[in-house]
């Protein structure tokens, strides 16, 4: 008996050892610490890691490979309860066994998408631990305002624009920085905890306050508007860049408090028409805002959060006299189209403009520089750009580049890190400049309703290559600024070369200056 057990001992030894040596070569250790921060952190080997746990909680083990398609391709090795890597290593490849699913990435968003009422919950439990800061202290910091809150600018978002980089946030900034030069004070308020939605009445909301870019703490959305009532704040201008995390009769009653009626509401996504702001059905494809009670709605992860979305924007517009402000004038057209909200007025008024300031310099020789700016998200078209790059990564025409705020690892390509903020807006623009881009892949999956991208990627100089349902990417790249292809046609245009006509060389684009707005507050007196 004790022999037979020493006999199984050692075939799983050989075994265990046969997997790690398949499987060292194809592993990328780096690459699956990235991607894997609880991994990292408790200081395990990740190669140790994947092989004994990691592939059955469906962790590829590197971006080359995916766990769950290989499984789903391959039926027979789930029910076997395989390592599909290992698999794939020995077996698999030889025997020209399918590894991408037919969906591709689509696959991997909708099997992780949670419902939303599993995410408003965690968000509620993370609230909790957050204590609540004095209100009479928060009425008395009100009270020494730089400029007595006379003409206050209230800004309302849904995270920490201080902290977090994006459009929305840089626009705060920019309308933080525009109330300091007129000499007003700039309060913001944003959910502390991050929700995926609007608050619904009575879900309990805490607020963070930043007053001047100085954290007055966290409170209750009452709380705040009885310090405002009792610093007699009266006047100003209010912008709401998003109502996530917010009740809709709270934000209406603080703005009343501080003697606020007549304000805007920005569209810089679809909050306003679903708790899927993308209008992304199950994340993924475009659903154009249907009625909420279509069948589309009805097969949607979002659709049962929809109606809240619709009812908090609706008291919004009872309440307050709101003017919609819309980046461009597709996105407030569609918006107008899919629901008939109340406002008191409609305007266009763009983040940023372009004027000429000559042409570019003579590229030098050598591949097309194809580039990725900004977040490696899927609704922003970075699991496009991934498969460009694995399928062309020993392809000499082509170099490669990600510019952002953060690199996955394990990628052929360059990264070059840049961060825009109010202390450099221009960083995007002058870098893409800078590493002579020829082309930047911007394949957003929603209709966008304006694209701090596009416009820094065409002031460098660059060509911009999207989709036709990119809204108001395809109006920008559709006045000569490159190409929008149907996505099935991607693929081949880099396959068989064509894309290297979008070179600098042979287009010798024109540089422009990217002028930005005052946003909010030049449509306030």
């Amino acid at each position: 008996m004790i022999g037979l057990v020493r006999r199984i001992a050692a075939r799983a030894l050989r075994r265990d050892g046969g997997e790690r040596r398949a499987v060292a070569a194809a592993f990328d250790r780096d690459w699956y610490l990235t991607t894997n921060p609880d991994v990292a952190a408790s200081g395990a080997d990740p190669l140790a890691h994947f092989l004994d746990h990691g592939w059955r909680e469906g962790r590829d083990p590197s971006p080359r490979f995916s766990i769950d398609e290989y499984l789903e391709n391959n039926p027979d090795i789930a029910a076997a309860g395989i390592n599909p890597f290992v698999h794939w290593l020995q077996h698999g490849h030889a025997e020209g066994r399918p590894t991408p699913n037919a969906l591709g990435f689509r696959q991997q968003v909708i099997r992780r998408l949670k419902p939303v009422d599993e995410q408003v919950e965690a968000v509620l439990q993370a609230q909790r631990t957050m204590p609540l800061a004095s209100a009479d202290a928060l009425s008395a910091a009100l009270g020494k305002a730089r400029h007595g809150l006379a003409g206050l600018h209230l800004t309302i978002s849904h995270d920490d624009y201080r902290t977090r980089v994006g459009g929305i946030q840089l626009c705060i900034h920019v309308e933080a920085r525009e109330a300091a030069a007129r000499g007003r004070d700039h309060l913001h308020l944003r959910p502390a905890a991050l929700w995926p939605v609007v608050r619904a009445p009575g879900e309990e909301g805490r607020l963070e306050v930043v007053l001047n870019g100085q954290t007055l703490g966290v409170h209750g959305p009452a709380a705040i508007a009885q310090a405002l009532t009792r610093c007699a704040a009266k006047g100003g201008s209010f912008a709401i860049h998003s109502l996530l995390g917010h009740d809709a009769a709270e934000t209406a009653a603080i703005a009343e408090a501080a003697g606020l009626r007549a304000g805007f509401l920005w569209l810089h996504d679809y909050a306003s028409l679903c708790a899927g702001f993308h209008l992304l059905r199950d994340g993924v494809e475009d659903c154009a805002a249907p009625p909420p009670d279509s069948a589309a709605c009805g097969i949607c992860v979002y659709g049962p959060a929809r109606a809240r979305h619709l009812e908090a924007h609706e008291e919004l517009f009872r309440r307050l006299d709101l003017t919609v402000v819309s980046p461009a004038q597709g996105t407030l057209d569609f918006w107008r189209a899919a629901w008939d909200f109340p406002a008191a007025g409609h305007v266009v008024h763009p983040h940023a403009t372009l004027a000429p300031r000559g042409p570019a310099a003579v590229a030098k020789p050598g591949p097309l520089r194809v580039a990725f700016a900004g977040h490696t998200a899927a609704h922003k078209g970075w699991p496009l750009f991934r498969d460009l790059v694995l399928q062309h990564e020993k392809d000499a025409r082509y170099a490669f580049l990600h510019l952002g705020a953060q690199p996955e690892k394990g990628l052929p390509l360059a990264f070059h890190e840049v961060r825009v903020g109010p202390d450099n807006p221009q960083a995007m623009r002058e870098a893409l400049e800078r590493l002579e881009v020829d082309v930047l892949l911007h394949w957003p999956l929603w209709r966008e309703t304006f694209s701090f991208t596009v416009y820094e990627a065409v002031a460098a100089g660059c060509a911009v290559v999207t989709g036709p349902d990119s809204g108001n990417v395809a109006a920008v790249v559709g006045a000569d600024h490159g190409w929008i292809l149907p996505e099935a046609e991607v693929m081949p245009a880099f396959a068989d070369g064509r894309v290297t006509e979008l070179s600098r060389a042979r287009r010798r684009p024109m540089l422009y200056d990217l002028k930005l707005s005052g946003m909010t507050l030049d449509l306030v007196p």
